[in-house]
């Protein structure tokens, strides 16, 4: 099956790895190798060529770099998935830079980038969370899978339980065509077009017997980030370098968060800019990538 295309989406050019506390990371590289770089990090269950429509927008003033996320695209597996483990290697990356970076996170990884940039800020000139900041208290609200009222207990068991599960499997099972794929993950991000998903599913999956089956590994979504703000405030108070907060305009599944909730969390930034991208719900860089790039360039090249 021929690669599929889709406008203004274009490969990287160059790709190479990383190892980090022995898993095998993959990174995807766009522009100039001796221009200062730009290290993306994705959300959860997704993959650094989610980022092929904004990447080349950058890189022609910079080197674009994207990371697979340990257990996503073709990034290695692991035995377990903690916010901390992930926090290590975005900062493994960094160093085998050997120069400043800046760092770009989408959902989780804006997350991610932010507790990282305040690991190593001395290898950090900025840092970029596009809508990375957490669920509202109460979780999030999945229009496929309604939130039970259980009690804090009954999550960490139900969470225990599906871990357990997800290592006997040991995969996903295959899905028929790639079609299949796209179907399911639209109905998770319905906002996102069915030609876009076909791109975005095709790198997200390999063949196999029967079909096709998404690369990631199932365990790594049985986990959660450190989002109640008593969690986060210690470490974004910390960040010394400057930070945009951006965010799409229109509710999403995901985001963005209600304002006053947004609002608090952001307060403990010490060197906050602030930015919305019209139009666009959670996945902003997909749904408006030449917006995004602009906002994005105008930043950085301060």
């Amino acid at each position: 099956m021929p690669d599929p295309c889709f406008p203004g989406a274009v490969a990287p050019e160059r790709r190479r790895e990383v190892d980090s506390s022995g898993v095998r990371l993959a990174l995807h590289e766009w522009g100039d190798p001796d221009a200062a770089p730009v290290l993306l990090a994705h959300g959860m269950w997704d993959h650094a060529r989610g980022f092929d429509l904004l990447a080349p927008l950058l890189a022609g003033s910079f080197r674009v770099i994207g990371l697979d996320a340990r257990g996503h695209g073709d990034s290695g597996w692991a035995d377990a998935y903690g916010w901390g483990s992930d926090i290590g290697d975005i900062v493994q990356v960094v160093r085998s830079l050997q120069r400043r970076v800046h760092l770009v996170g989408h959902s989780k990884g804006g997350g991610q980038v932010l507790d990282a940039a305040a690991v190593v800020p001395e290898r950090v000139r900025s840092v970029v969370s596009i809508d990375g900041f957490g669920p509202p208290p109460e979780g999030f609200d999945h229009p496929r899978r309604p939130r039970p009222d259980k009690t804090v207990a009954e999550f960490f068991s139900d969470y225990l339980d599906r871990a357990r599960r997800s290592r006997r499997r040991n995969g996903w099972r295959s899905y028929p065509s790639l079609d299949d794929l796209v179907k399911r993950r639209r109905a998770q991000n319905p906002r996102l077009s069915t030609d876009w998903l076909r791109y975005f599913a095709f790198h997200a999956a390999r063949p196999c017997p029967g079909g096709w089956r998404w690369k990631s590994d199932p365990l790594v979504g049985e986990g959660f980030g450190p989002f109640k703000v008593e969690w986060i405030a210690p470490g974004w108070e910390r960040l010394a370098v400057p930070m945009l907060a951006l965010v799409g305009s229109e509710p999403d599944t995901w985001g963005p968060l209600p304002e006053a909730i947004l609002a608090e969390r952001l307060a403990h930034v010490p060197k906050l800019s602030r930015a919305t991208v019209e139009g666009a719900g959670h996945f902003v860089h997909m749904e408006k990538p030449q917006e995004t790039a602009e906002v994005l360039l105008s930043f950085l090249d301060r």
